[in-house]
């Protein structure tokens, strides 16, 4: 008996460190559940009025909607479980979401992983960085502007404290 309980606990550490690394998208609709609201800070708001929230629209507004160059920066998580053209959920993740600077967050979305930080980030929670932010903020886009990360952290800030 013991050593059937041993056998299927090895299996199951196995499979867990196999799997630790596959994380999915699951859009700003859940994440919005846990950080909307004056309690909670108003992160969900404060990301509705910021331009990355408003990144595919702008997009469609110039009929670029379908063009993977654009749709690698102007949608989350593209081809890479997030927004792919035509896919029936592809509207769950237009803009720039919270997983497209966070990290897809099927892992850390639970609020007993995402009250603990180390917990979080081992579950795929990334804390943003001037690096992050250059992959879309870099002089390969069309519209690209001098970027100080400095200065656009500041525009963005969207951190919760609890009082």
């Amino acid at each position: 008996m013991k050593r059937i309980m041993f056998l299927t606990l090895s299996v199951m550490v196995v499979f867990s460190l196999v799997y630790a690394g596959d994380f999915s998208y699951i859009g700003v609709a859940k994440c919005k559940m846990c950080h909307k609201g004056t309690a909670k800070g108003e992160v969900f708001e404060k990301w509705e009025k910021s331009p990355h929230a408003k990144a595919f629209a702008t997009l469609k507004a110039k009929g670029e909607e379908k063009n993977p160059k654009c749709l690698e920066c102007h949608v989350t998580g593209f081809n890479a479980g997030g927004y792919k053209v035509g896919d029936p959920t592809a509207a769950s993740f237009e803009a720039v979401q919270c997983e497209s600077c966070h990290g897809p967050g099927s892992a850390y979305k639970s609020m007993s992983v995402m009250k603990d930080k180390k917990q979080s980030m081992a579950n795929g929670l990334i804390e943003p960085d001037e690096a992050v932010c250059k992959k879309c903020h870099n002089p390969k886009s069309p519209t690209y502007k001098a970027f100080n990360f400095k200065e656009a952290v500041k525009k963005i800030d969207h951190t919760y404290t609890k009082k």
